[in-house]
């Protein structure tokens, strides 16, 4: 094998330094290198990752898999309680009846279920290693997906589909974790690559946090979407925030959006829908959003607040936005009710009202904050020695790891549409 760099010919020995000097694992992508040289590179990591698979795994599970063929088949990675997959459906069929009669036949669970059948898209495969969110997963999606709970590491072969999903894992490229450049959690978007290069669908869809846009200085990011593009995809980007699009939230995601090279379109990000301009509709609120549950919220997660919690507001007002939604019941924002929190000191805020007269947000008024519908279902699991905080939690760590469903429904708009297109001129 022979490469060409800066004039001069590679000779493998030249080629392994390079890798070497490259170090996927420590993120120092080199800017000079060609699409070609990237896609040699990245094929050598996703060989190096086949080989840690382990012997024995069932490679023949794809087969099980059914595929509409009348639709657009979705393939969800890392899918957790479902949210991406939610909102692109609600896309799919947003095209077929009209936003308006989606909205208000999502509002009953039966009724919803009369329309579903008829969108533009069909799920059939769902991946995550989280026992609970599958189960979540299965309680709200066709039984015709094939659910697979297994680390997708083990994953020899995935099966096809035209559009891929998922927000791979990120907790070294959160700004509120350590941002360990080396967390090899950072690494399983190798795997979502993976499944692009083997199956080639037309587009996917790959969400994160805000994080990973500087960790690095910018350098891992840059690496990740080249990578992305190596696998035969022009790739787009935006940092959006969720109540722009109508979820009553403060949060800040990253989208990348994937089109596979041959496909003659120039997918565009939505522009916002919601705002303070008087031609957007106004900002949803915490009021607008939970203000008829604050007699009846559900359970929520109760027990004491750590010196880290109070180092910082984690209370707004109901004509707000909330924070964002945390993975985590103890770190729940703080229902708006009563008054707002003091700062005293550095670091230091207090309840003037009384901790007793505050409480976490309940995981009915934070699946509405992120935009499920109230009749969606989630998975406390089995074991009831469990205490009551524990079954929440894990009920919070589903919600809050998923992307809101109104937000999922506005970026998968172009995509629907081209499906729905698609299908109208060949009808």
């Amino acid at each position: 094998m022979k490469l060409i760099r800066n004039g001069r010919k590679l000779t493998g020995g030249d080629w392994m330094v390079k890798v070497k000097e490259r170090g996927r694992a420590k993120f120092r992508p080199s800017p000079d290198y060609d699409i070609d040289e990237v896609r040699k590179i990245l094929n050598k990591k996703i060989q190096e990752e086949k080989l840690s698979i382990e012997k024995g795994v069932n490679d023949e599970i794809v087969d099980e898999v059914v595929l509409d063929r009348e639709k657009a088949n979705i393939v969800s990675l890392f899918s957790g309680a479902g949210g991406l997959d939610f909102g692109v459906e609600l896309a799919g069929l947003d095209y077929v009846f009209g936003k308006s009669k989606v909205d208000n036949y999502l509002k009953d669970k039966e009724l919803f279920d009369s329309i579903r059948d008829k969108g533009v898209f069909h799920h059939s495969y769902a991946i995550d290693n989280f026992k609970e969110a599958l189960e979540t997963y299965k309680m709200n999606f066709s039984d015709d997906v094939f659910l697979h709970r297994t680390d997708i590491k083990k994953v020899k072969r995935f099966p096809a589909g035209d559009l891929v999903l998922g927000g791979f894992p990120c907790p070294g490229f959160s700004e509120a974790g350590p941002r360990l450049v080396d967390d090899p959690r950072n690494f399983l978007y190798i795997h979502f690559i993976r499944c692009l290069i083997e199956t080639k669908p037309k587009f996917f869809i790959a969400e994160n946090v805000k994080g990973m846009l500087t960790l690095g200085k910018g350098e891992v990011f840059r690496q990740i979407k080249q990578d992305f593009e190596a696998s035969g995809y022009k790739v787009y980007h935006k940092l959006v925030n969720a109540r722009d699009y109508g979820v009553p939230q403060l949060r800040e995601r990253v989208f990348l959006v994937g089109v596979r090279e041959d496909i003659d379109f120039e997918y565009r990000f939505p522009e916002p829908t919601h705002g303070d301009s008087l031609f957007l509709e106004p900002y949803v609120t915490l009021r607008d959003a939970i203000g008829d549950l604050e007699s009846d919220p559900g359970d929520y997660f109760t027990g004491s607040y750590s010196s880290i919690f109070m180092s910082r507001n984690r209370k707004k007002s109901w004509d707000e936005q909330s924070f964002t939604i945390q993975a985590s019941g103890r770190q729940a924002p703080i229902h708006p009710g009563g008054m707002p929190m003091k700062k005293i000191g550095r670091d230091k805020w207090i309840f003037p009202d009384g901790e007793h007269n505050n409480r976490r947000l309940s995981v009915k008024e934070i699946a509405r904050i992120q935009t499920f519908p109230d009749w969606y279902k989630f998975s406390r699991g089995e074991n009831e020695r469990i205490s009551l905080n524990g079954q929440l939690n894990k009920v919070y760590k589903q919600i809050g790891n998923a992307v809101p469903v109104e937000l999922a429904r506005a970026i998968a708009q172009p995509i629907a549409e081209w499906f729905f297109r698609r299908k109208v001129d060949n009808s």
